[in-house]
C-alpha cells in the first residue's frame, strides 16, 4: 500500500440487495482505491448483528461510497 489513512473512523454501506455496513479504521490506500482496513467490522442493518473481521483489504473496484463518521 502506498499511502497511509490518518486515522479515521470511516463507514461504508453498501444498499440493495446487500445492505451491510463496515465500520473500521483506515490503515492504507492504493492508486486504484484498494483499502487495508483495521478492526472491520461488519454491520447487518436488518438485525443489527455484528460480525468482527479484523484487518481485511477492500478491493477499490467494490467501493461505491465513502464516509467518516464521529466516534
Amino acid at each position: 500500500m502506498a499511502y497511509r489513512g490518518q486515522g479515521q473512523k470511516v463507514q461504508k454501506v453498501m444498499v440493495q440487495p446487500i445492505n451491510l455496513i463496515f465500520r473500521y479504521l483506515q490503515n492504507g490506500f492504493d492508486e486504484y482505491m484498494n483499502l487495508v482496513l483495521d478492526d472491520a467490522e461488519e454491520v447487518h442493518m436488518k438485525t443489527k448483528n455484528r460480525k468482527p473481521l479484523g484487518r481485511i483489504m477492500l478491493k477499490g473496484d467494490n467501493i461505491t461510497l465513502l464516509q467518516s463518521v464521529s466516534n
